[in-house]
């Protein structure tokens, strides 16, 4: 394991890379070109250094490693970092995905200074969220990662964008207040804000309810699970490309791993109280989603609505409660990551050619752009789940998790599959395929080599981990068995509790 603190310098490189670009004078394209590649070099060496935290993470323990301690706030509130399997791999995602963004983002002429600025502050912000071992600390990074997406979404997006951006600002504000009190009240019982002990500490059984309601607040906005999901389609329409990869592969995921770190282990008793609902909106979110994306003329807005459906396989497989359903909600997580960024790309590839979204505008690409049928045509068939991509592995291991606990859920589960298939396969045929027809198409030009740059390594990424997932499943599989160990122990304590309390 690493001496020096790694997370620190992986999580706060992309400020330093932030203070560059601010230092550059100017604004003629000297200047626009020297930001472009000082956020590119920025996000490529912090990719780099937190390849060797995955390269020195030791998968065999579920405890927090590469931990970086001090005071901070009155002794009691610490600076305190550290990851697991758990969180390790959703460190490496963002850091992946930063470079692509900024690659796809190169058209930017607009304000590029503080573009650049916007996304490096928001990688420091995400970076914190999956590293913190502090409540206030996560709070804050949690809660300020909303600050730079806001102005993403309302300076650079599009024509609705700044009512856009204060819808999501509002809904993901609105439930984290909640979460703000939730943490007050953990204090004032534990003590402490130290994540570590908080696991450690039994909740009153009382306060279970309450606590597990806050933080479902927040991260059910966060996913976003039905019925706060309205914010998100507006959102992905009017954030720029880049915009839209962040929010849908990194945004959604903190409310996945908030579950993870905080409602399942910290309050057991009401999360198998509480699982039952968590299916019921699960399954209307994977089914109802599916129908309204079956419905949609804009291919982002579609693209939207499938990933709340998507996130609707996450919530199912992490409150299933056992080590299929847990890995394959984490795998989904990492997964769509991957996917659904790739087909937020995908879609900018032709936006910024014909600067529309509308799929009637489409129809025969496949003629003129070969090589982007092919790579959208990989993304579609993982978005469906088609075995062989990674979209497969968590969907199925999340079901398999699912049907041990309840077969009916897992039966309305697998409608989803199918009608996600609808939606998916209907874009790809509307857009790609059929007879080139429109004025507008017949100059279009098939991908550059920068775009290939951007989309390559998704395509590889996501066929090799549908082919062997071995590498994320090993990582993961130590902190989960854990996981479920402590949940199954404080529940069989309770029990315990209640038969000694009848007699």
């Amino acid at each position: 394991m690493s001496s020096w603190p790694i997370l620190s310098v992986v999580t706060f490189l992309p400020l330093l890379g932030a203070l560059f670009i601010f230092a550059i004078r100017g604004d003629d394209e000297i200047a626009r070109r020297n930001t472009r590649w000082v956020a590119m070099w920025t996000t490529l060496i912090t990719f780099v250094l937190s390849l060797l935290i995955w390269i020195n993470f030791d998968a065999g323990t579920a405890e927090f490693q590469f931990q970086d301690r001090s005071e901070w706030l009155g002794g009691k509130i610490t600076y305190h970092m550290g990851v697991d399997g758990i969180s390790m791999l959703f460190v490496i995602l963002t850091t992946f995905l930063m470079p692509a963004c900024i690659l796809a983002s190169w058209h930017i002429d607009v304000r590029v200074k503080e573009y650049m600025i916007a996304f490096l502050v928001l990688e420091t912000l995400m970076i914190g969220v999956f590293c913190a071992l502090d409540l206030v600390l996560f709070y804050l990074f949690f809660e300020g990662g909303l600050i730079p997406m806001f102005l993403i979404i309302g300076v650079w997006g599009g024509a609705r964008r700044v009512y856009a951006s204060f819808k999501f600002f509002l809904y993901t504000l609105l439930g984290s207040v909640l979460m703000l009190l939730a943490i007050m009240a953990m204090y004032i019982d534990a003590g402490t804000t130290h994540i570590p002990t908080l696991l450690a500490h039994k909740f009153p059984e009382g306060w279970q309810t309450w606590l597990f309601l806050a933080f479902f607040a927040s991260f059910a906005v966060k996913m976003p699970m039905w019925p706060v999901h309205t914010w998100l389609p507006d959102a992905h329409v009017e954030a720029p490309t880049a915009g839209s990869v962040i929010l849908a592969a990194i945004l959604l995921k903190m409310g996945g791993y908030g579950f993870l770190r905080f409602s399942l282990p910290m309050f057991p008793i009401a999360t198998d109280f509480f699982a039952p609902m968590i299916f019921a909106l699960s399954i209307i979110a994977i089914i109802y989603t599916s129908l309204v994306a079956l419905m949609q003329e804009d291919m982002k807005k579609l693209i939207a609505y499938s990933s709340v459906a998507h996130m609707g396989f996450v919530t199912m497989g992490i409150f299933a409660l056992n080590a299929q359903g847990i890995q394959g909600g984490i795998f989904q997580m990492l997964s769509h990551g991957i996917v659904s960024a790739a087909l937020f790309l995908c879609v900018g590839v032709v936006y910024d050619r014909i600067h529309t979204r509308e799929i009637a505008a489409y129809g025969g690409l496949v003629n003129r752009m070969p090589l982007y049928a092919f790579t959208f045509m990989i993304f579609t068939l993982a978005n469906v789940g088609l075995p062989g991509t990674s979209g497969f592995v968590g969907e199925f291991l999340a079901m398999v998790g699912v049907f041990k606990v309840n077969t009916w859920v897992a039966f309305l589960a697998a409608t989803g599959v199918i009608l996600s298939a609808g939606y998916a396969l209907w874009l790809y045929r509307r857009v790609v395929f059929g007879a080139l027809e429109k004025d507008s198409l017949k100059a279009i030009t098939d991908m550059t080599p920068r775009e290939v740059v951007v989309l390559g390594p998704l395509v590889v990424l996501t066929i090799l981990f549908g082919v062997y997932p071995a590498p994320i499943l090993d990582i993961t599989a130590a902190s989960v068995d854990n996981l479920i160990a402590d949940y199954e122990a404080a529940l069989a304590a309770f029990e315990a509790s209640k038969l000694a309390s009848a007699f």
